[in-house]
Formats: C-alpha cells, sequence, structure tokens
C-alpha cells in the first residue's frame, strides 16, 4: 500500500504542477489545448504499444510448442496472480533481459531475450516473470501512460509559451514572477515534470520486484537474477534499446549503456537498492544467509535444457538450478 500511495502523491503532485504551470503559461485555453494534445498521443501509445514494442524488438511469439520451459513457467506464475495467460515472446538480443507490455491483464505480452533464457536458472527466471506479470496485476502501463499525459501536457505548454510567447500578458496573469520568472517556469517546469514521472517508474519497479517474490515464492532467486542481469546489461549492448530509449522503462533492468547507476534521470533504482530489498524480504521469510553480489559478468555458454516446478511460496532458493 504504501508503493501505490506514493505514486498516487507523485501523480497528484504531477497535476498540480501542470495546473499551477498551465495557468501561468497558458491560461485555461492553452491547459486546454496542451492537455489534448499530450492526452491523443498518449492513450494512442496506451492501445497500440504492445505492438510497436514488439515490433520494435522484432520479438516472435512462441508456445508450448516452440518454447514449452518458458511458456510453462510463465502459465504457472500466470495462475498464481490470478491473471489470464498472456503472450509470450523470445527476443533475439544477447543482453540478459525482459519486459512485459500491454494496456491491460487481458491484452497483456511478456518477452524474454536469448541472453536471458541462457544464464538464469528456473528459480531465477521465475522471479523475473513475477516481476513482469506484477507490473501486469499493477496495471503500470496504464499508471506510466497516466503520468507521461501529464508531464507531456508540461512539456507541450513550455513550447507553447517559447514559440508563441505564451498565452497572456504579465497584467492578464497576475504573475508575481514577472518575465524572468516566466522564463524561468518554461525551462524548470518540464524538468520538474520529467523528474517526478521517472520517480513514478522507479517505484512501479520496487513494487514489481516485491509482487515478483511473492508470485514466485523465491526473493533470492530475483535478486539473484537482478544481479546476473546488471552484469550482462553493463556489459552487451542492446541495439534495439538505444535506437529507442523511450521504451528503457519497461525492461527489468535499464538496458542503455552508461545508465547503470542511480540517479534523479533513471528509469530504474539502483540494483543494489532492489537487491538489499530483496534480501531483508527473503530473511523475514526466514530463509538464512542473503547476500547476492554483482558477479563478475561471463559469456553465456549455452541454452536452458529442462525443465522442472515453479518453487512454492517462501521455499529456499536452490542453485545451480535444472537451466545451469
Amino acid at each position: 500500500m504504501t508503493g501505490h500511495f506514493r505514486t498516487l502523491v507523485l501523480i497528484s503532485a504531477l497535476m498540480g504542477l501542470f495546473m499551477a504551470v498551465g495557468y501561468l503559461i497558458g491560461g485555461e485555453g492553452g491547459m486546454f489545448v496542451a492537455f489534448l494534445i499530450a492526452a491523443g498521443t498518449n492513450l494512442f501509445a496506451y492501445w497500440n504499444g504492445d505492438r510497436l514494442v514488439l515490433s520494435m524488438y522484432g520479438a516472435r511469439e512462441v508456445d508450448e510448442t516452440t518454447a514449452p520451459e518458458l511458456v510453462g513457467v510463465v502459465r504457472e506464475l500466470a495462475g498464481r496472480a490470478g491473471l489470464p495467460m498472456p503472450r509470450v515472446y523470445i527476443v533475439e538480443s544477447e543482453q540478459p533481459n525482459a519486459f512485459a507490455t500491454g494496456r491491460s491483464p487481458e491484452h497483456a505480452a511478456v518477452a524474454a531475450t536469448t541472453g536471458i533464457l541462457r544464464i538464469l536458472t528456473r528459480d531465477e527466471l521465475a522471479g523475473v516473470l513475477g516481476h513482469e506479470l506484477t507490473h501486469v496485476r499493477n496495471r503500470d502501463s496504464m499508471t506510466m501512460t497516466i503520468a507521461a499525459t501529464i508531464a507531456g501536457a508540461i512539456g507541450m505548454l513550455a513550447h507553447f509559451a517559447f514559440f508563441f510567447g505564451g498565452a497572456r500578458s504579465e497584467d492578464e496573469r497576475g504573475s508575481p514572477f514577472g518575465a524572468v520568472g516566466a522564463i524561468a517556469m518554461m525551462i524548470l517546469a518540464p524538468l520538474a515534470a520529467t523528474l517526478v514521472q521517472l520517480a513514478i517508474s522507479r517505484g512501479r519497479e520496487f513494487e514489481a520486484d516485491r509482487g515478483g517474490a511473492e508470485i514466485s515464492g523465491n526473493p533470492l532467486g530475483l535478486a539473484s537474477a537482478l544481479a546476473k542481469l546488471e552484469a550482462g546489461a553493463q556489459a552487451l549492448p542492446n541495439l534495439q534499446a538505444e535506437q529507442h530509449p523511450a521504451t528503457a522503462h519497461l525492461f527489468i533492468v535499464n538496458p542503455l549503456s552508461g545508465e547503470g547507476m542511480q540517479s534523479l534521470f533513471s528509469t530504474h533504482p539502483s540494483t543494489e537498492q532492489r537487491i538489499a530489498r530483496l534480501q531483508a524480504m527473503a530473511a523475514a521469510f526466514g530463509e538464512g544467509p542473503h547476500r547476492t553480489s554483482v558477479p563478475t559478468w561471463t559469456a553465456p555458454q549455452h541454452r536452458p535444457q529442462s525443465s522442472g516446478t515453479v518453487p512454492s511460496a517462501g521455499s529456499a532458493p536452490h542453485h545451480p538450478g535444472p537451466w545451469d
């Protein structure tokens, strides 16, 4: 509940910023036009984003015949989470990563790269897929669309003000800031909106980690997976993500080069922070030693070969797994 409340507070802050900036820069008419344009753009992305993203990454759909292990894990975890079975895709990329997309649980898709299937045990993969299914269950695509709409409207107002001189004169605005303040608002307001939007994205990642650990029943499995994925993402480029950086927030770890550490401008929390939270969660489950460090990257040498069952909730992780 804390994470959801934090998201609500941040979205409320975005809306308040939009109203304040809109009134000072664009007036009521400018606010309305900017919001409509931003809403239209993001609603199109919301309804069509899954097809666009899957196409960008050349994802191919798989089933029990073509990828029985992967689809089997997704099916079992979706059942645990009370979700309809999503479509499952594989992306040809050596960088180990995964993402979920779709406007609702009924229209969801889960994608994993070939790299992630080569290096994770089944327990680790279950944690990653549980993370992605939590995004689906929490309707995070809708949350991020709302945030993007408001932030985009603020940016639109700033562009209107820059190119068209704003909607009203200083006297009509009654603004206490004067011309210098108005210019500062044009520059700082979109920046502030972007920071809030990224903070929402980081918060949703923390919530998805918690949900993924609960669905898979194995916080340490997800922690171990995050350590491997962070090392892999730093060592191996994702060329599609570099070409489409706006999609970076979809992935379980940041796929962009040079973006590994946490900052105000990161779409993801630091992996160390995420692992620490999962370790604390595992300790609460009574799983014993729970230290997981980021490993040195080793190039994958083989593919997964066999499958078992996803561990039950609260079960201790075992390594190596059947896919090692």
